[in-house]
């Protein structure tokens, strides 16, 4: 999921020259090379699915799936696809749109959606800053961000998904009443996101009791960092949002 992208073991890049922070996408996009088999999907797949930023977004944002979902989601940084695939099958009545720059997750990905025949999943390669910024305003029910890279040295912080400018973005795009979820195992990465989302007036933070935070949401298969870090004595955060309605 963003550690997706990168996983604070294996992706270590510096900001592009020239690139805004804002839009940044810090962490490597392939791994090891691709079986011909997964090449040859990527090309053909990638292409039918993939959300095309060069153009303005549908309006209404439905059109991008077959039928009416009842729902929009966009997962940002989704790994392998575990938990995208896993909530697609649960509910096909909603449209979920993936964003994974990592070359080798969006493989997996595209294999998992061919062999479940999934119908309701739009994909982007792009940096998520990107995606958030070509999305219209109160498109979306719900964003995810599920175990982001951590960036757990203090100098790199500022490399963290979360932001001012990136919660802003997500009030901008949640419709009232959307969502946002956030899952880490860092403390320090609960801490700096509680901060910068509770700082922005157009959230509040649903939890009333610890079992709220402290306990996935409902329907969670878990994912694979969540499994890592139970392996090493860690907990896991569950945080939940609401965008408030807007004013005016």
């Amino acid at each position: 999921m963003q550690r997706t992208t990168m996983s604070d073991d294996d992706h270590r890049l510096e900001h592009r020259p020239g690139e805004p922070r804002e839009s940044a996408f810090f962490g490597r996009r392939k791994g090891k090379a691709l079986r011909k088999g997964q090449a040859e999907r990527l090309a053909a797949d990638l292409p039918r699915l993939s959300l095309d930023l060069t153009t303005p977004a549908p309006a209404p944002l439905a059109a991008l799936f077959p039928g009416a979902p009842a729902e929009i989601r966009l997962e940002i940084g989704f790994g392998g696809g575990e938990h995208l695939i896993h909530r697609a099958l649960e509910r096909p009545d909603v449209g979920f749109i993936g964003v994974e720059p990592f070359i080798n997750g969006m493989t997996k990905a595209l294999g998992r959606i061919a062999a479940g025949e999934i119908a309701n999943i739009r994909l982007s390669g792009e940096d998520g800053v990107r995606v958030l910024d070509w999305l219209p305003e109160a498109s979306l029910d719900r964003v995810l961000l599920l175990y982001p890279d951590p960036w757990p040295k203090k100098r790199h912080w500022k490399r963290r998904f979360v932001g001012p400018d990136t919660v802003a973005r997500f009030a901008r795009v949640l419709k009232d009443g959307g969502e946002f979820w956030f899952a880490s195992d860092i403390d320090t990465y609960v801490d700096w996101t509680l901060r910068h989302v509770r700082a922005n007036p157009a959230f509040a933070w649903t939890a009333s009791a610890p079992d709220d935070w402290r306990q996935p949401w409902e329907g969670w298969p878990g994912t694979r960092y969540e499994a890592k870090a139970r392996r090493e004595g860690r907990g896991s955060a569950y945080l939940t949002f609401r965008r408030l309605r807007r004013e005016g």
